[in-house]
């Protein structure tokens, strides 16, 4: 009789191969690969067995439809990307780069629970107790119901919420959680993988919303496998730049809600606060209006933010001009150029030219083409937009301006903010686009040309 033959699978992408490695040499992912086939089937053999009657299959007909509960969580913005509410039971995995805040905002969350809903059970596995009571004070989060632990054993962490029983609880992080029973490294993806499914099931069997924290790789991917993410209800993401005190956070998976709302949040010295309405952080406060500015109404998720879009044209003294991007991608900034030089008629393949968005905002939409081509245009022609003019639209590489998405919300944004015109796809081409652009301009009120540089 034939031996059966087994094999071995990865995990994260589903390699084989037909004898064991360490590593998997398609996606290089370490202790990932695991025998499946006959051998592991004999080694795993389950038996069926007959449900019990709380749990048998029903028609779905005979289900009663339900909205499912949620729990506010005291801070708006955290509500609005989850839903409306924590949903009971559920699994959250909240991750971003180190020092963006994940912790703070958790820590603000535990108390605004236990202030109003009871016992918050907050697991710190990277800091000790001393360190979480100092931001505690910090951001003031400090109640009784807010109990600490500083554990890193599993076993530990299950005992400790069948213990306090606590409405809500937050383990920072799933990467240092260890289950005893694993032999894999602290962070490891089979260690991970347990840790997850592990809290998982204890979320669900208790009804006790579970909020882990997940590190993430310097691609800004969730580190460990990709199962992670499959095994949680909810996967929100925190970003924002370093060098900006405002924080952004938007969900890619929502079990229980919409995944194309935007949180915003502004990290301050007393912890993070909310920011519910952001649409003059990303304006500049110039009383006059200033040459090579545009405003355009960016959309981050449902919400709609007019942002302030400068860029500089000034004569190159090196043989190769620079292009120069902050906040905008600099792959669409060399396309626009071309169309400018190319359909427009401005030169400027001898002038350095640097472009940037006001209060760190990135964008990466193609309804920010008009407005960084007339932010160009402006600069390199020397006229200057009124603050009442903004510009929304997508330039195609024949010169042609297309309608954006959502445009109508945009606009309607605009127009709540007192931007009067609106350069949107109904000029048709860029050309024209800029040129009523510069119509708007001399309309306005003339500007005093610079004195140039005093003399000290």
């Amino acid at each position: 009789m034939a031996k059966a033959q087994s094999s071995f699978r990865c995990t994260e992408c589903g390699w084989t191969t037909a004898k064991w490695v360490g590593r998997c040499f398609e996606c290089n992912a370490w202790g990932t690969v695991e025998e499946v086939g006959a051998a592991a089937l004999g080694k795993h053999a389950v038996t069926a067995v007959s449900p019990a009657a709380s749990s048998r299959a029903v028609p779905i007909t005979e289900i009663k439809a339900a909205d499912t509960p949620r729990r506010p969580s005291g801070i708006d913005e955290l509500d609005r990307v989850l839903g409306g509410g924590i949903v009971p039971g559920a699994v959250v995995l909240c991750s971003g780069e180190p020092g963006v805040g994940k912790s703070t905002l958790l820590l603000e969350l535990a108390s605004r629970v236990a202030s109003k809903r009871g016992r918050v059970l907050y697991v710190s596995a990277e800091e000790s107790l001393h360190q979480v009571r100092i931001r505690a004070e910090r951001t003031g989060a400090l109640f009784d119901d807010l109990l600490l632990a500083s554990e890193t054993d599993l076993a530990t962490v299950l005992g400790h919420i069948n213990e306090t029983e606590p409405s809500l609880v937050i383990v920072d992080s799933v990467q240092t959680v260890t289950n005893t029973a694993n032999d894999g490294i602290a962070g490891g993806p089979s260690q991970v993988r347990d840790v997850a499914a592990a809290l998982t099931r204890q979320a669900k069997g208790s009804g006790i919303p579970i909020i882990i924290v997940g590190h993430v790789t310097k691609d800004g991917n969730v580190a460990g496998p990709r199962v992670l993410e499959h095994l949680v209800d909810v996967v929100a993401h925190i970003d924002g730049d370093r060098q900006s005190a405002l924080r952004f956070i938007r969900t890619t998976k929502n079990r229980f809600g919409p995944t194309d709302e935007v949180g915003c949040f502004e990290m301050t010295g007393d912890g993070i606060v909310e920011v519910p309405d952001p649409s003059a952080l990303f304006l500049s406060r110039q009383t006059e209006p200033m040459q090579g500015t545009c405003v355009t109404v960016a959309m981050e998720g449902r919400r709609a933010i007019p942002v302030e879009i400068q860029a500089l044209v000034a004569p190159s003294a090196t043989p190769q001009p620079r292009r120069v991007v902050n906040g905008v991608d600099g792959n669409r900034v060399a396309m626009i150029l071309a169309v400018l030089q190319r359909h427009a008629g401005i030169t400027l393949a001898q002038s350095d030219v640097y472009v940037s968005t006001v209060g760190g905002l990135k964008l990466s939409e193609p309804a920010t083409d008009l407005p960084i081509a007339i932010a160009i245009a402006s600069s390199a022609k020397g006229f200057a937009l009124p603050h009442e003019v903004a510009a929304i639209g997508e330039i195609s590489l024949a010169g042609e301006v297309r309608k954006a998405t959502l445009e109508a919300r945009r606009a309607s944004e605009a127009g709540r903010l007192g931007y009067r015109d609106i350069i949107h796809a109904s000029t048709g081409t860029v050309v024209a686009a800029i040129a009523q652009a510069k119509r708007l301009a001399a309309q306005a009120a003339p500007v005093a040309e610079p004195q140039g540089i005093p003399e000290f």
